[in-house]
């Protein structure tokens, strides 16, 4: 019998990142789609600048390095994507340029590319923006599209988690708890691009399950626990409009959850590798989100929370490391 002797790695994976960056945007696509039906032409002009300005930053961060061109693997516009989703639809061109430029640069290229980074890009990138124009990243508009007509008026400028800190319902006009929960998963209320539809987002969760993109165990503990924490915590905080299981549905319906849930918590260089450590690195990622939801000063906590995580997976992987298999104890 003849031996093909090679050097690892032998267990090969049968999609490269092209791959998989390509079902990532084809899962991206109902949620985008939705962020446009509601906030209009804008906010593809916002989505397509995020993707052509990261694009255009990895090609020439690597041609001026002379690195390997990695700007046909797609993961620079799934960056962009991402950005451009946690954007308002108001930003202007040269904020989606200044964020792409830092997401790629900063976070990916100069860390070594991708799989080298230790934060999510888009994440970091929005969290810089907030930093440094907290207005222009807090502009919030309310949907031109609404399935609820005669209340389109009504509808706050406001996001559902901001109202919600005040005290009152996710809506400013609301016909009841259902109807709330409802408008959560169509898509009409004011916020990011791409976390306006609860149900489009879901969609694009099934899609990556479906193709074994991620795993079910990050979005499943991360919404489970903000949805038990707000629940929990809820009275406390001051939020004591809903029912507690309801406030605990419209916490995990509203804001940027499902959207950090499912495509930016679950990015494979980012997130541990072991199912326990990803466990572990979800309901931490949800106990800082219910925190800072609930008793921080700003009302939104998912950027921050995943951000958070991202540095402590190292930690978490070191600590459910396999022993090597024959390891002999070191003697004394």
């Amino acid at each position: 019998m003849r031996l093909n002797v090679s050097s690892s790695p032998h267990l090969r994976a049968p999609q490269d990142t092209r791959a998989i960056m390509r079902h990532v945007l084809i899962a991206l696509t109902p949620a985008c789609l939705a962020g446009v039906y509601r906030f209009g032409i804008q906010a593809l002009i916002v989505l397509v600048s995020c993707v052509f300005f990261s694009v255009l930053a990895e090609w020439a961060l690597n041609r001026l390095m002379k690195r390997t061109q990695t700007a046909g693997d797609l993961s620079a516009a799934v960056t962009g994507l991402l950005l451009g989703m946690n954007l308002p639809a108001v930003s202007p061109w040269w904020l989606c340029a200044l964020g792409s430029f830092f997401a790629i640069g900063l976070v990916k290229v100069l860390f070594g590319g991708l799989g080298n980074n230790f934060v999510n890009p888009a994440l970091a990138a929005r969290a810089f923006l907030l930093a440094s124009f907290p207005v222009r990243m807090t502009a919030w508009t309310a949907p031109v599209n609404s399935p609820f007509a005669s209340a389109i008026d009504a509808v706050s400028t406001a996001t559902p988690l901001a109202l919600l800190r005040q005290g009152g319902a996710a809506f400013s006009l609301s016909g009841g708890a259902g109807s709330d929960l409802l408008r959560l998963l169509v898509g009409d209320s004011g916020g990011s691009i791409g976390e306006v539809s609860a149900i489009a987002l879901l969609f694009g969760l099934v899609w990556l399950l479906i193709f074994g993109v991620v795993s079910y165990r990050i979005p499943l503990a991360y919404v489970a626990t903000v949805f038990a924490g707000t629940a929990l915590l809820g009275g406390a905080a001051g939020q004591g409009h809903y029912p507690a299981l309801i406030n605990g549905a419209v916490h995990a319906l509203s804001g940027g959850l499902l959207l950090g849930a499912v495509f930016m918590a679950t990015d494979p260089a980012t997130s541990p590798a072991t199912s326990t450590g990803q466990w572990i690195y979800a309901i931490g990622c949800g106990l800082f989100t219910v925190v800072i939801r609930l008793f921080g000063g700003y009302p939104e906590g998912v950027s921050f929370s995943i951000l958070i995580m991202n540095l402590c997976v190292p930690l978490i992987e070191r600590g459910l490391r396999a022993r090597p298999f024959g390891e002999v104890k070191r003697r004394a």
